[in-house]
């Protein structure tokens, strides 16, 4: 019976995955953010509702790219 926080690095490691992490949330923050700004960017022009979500898609996977370039020249 252990008392007080886990000082387990491989536990924290696996427990750090989920998005109730700061860090996590900034992240996901993140993606967001950049793909709906193609869909606001696609909206301003006026793209049919179609052209909206593909770029918002685009977006999307555009942050997901940009974020694991940015952790893999950080890391």
């Amino acid at each position: 019976m252990s008392r007080g926080p886990d000082r387990d690095p491989r536990r924290r490691a696996a427990d750090s995955s989920s998005l109730t992490e700061p860090s996590a949330r900034l992240k996901a923050l993140f993606v967001l953010l950049v793909g709906l700004s193609g869909g606001t960017m696609a909206l301003g022009g006026g793209a049919s509702p179609r052209i909206v979500g593909l770029l918002t898609v685009g977006g999307v996977v555009a942050g997901a790219a940009l974020l694991w370039y940015l952790l893999w020249i950080l890391g």
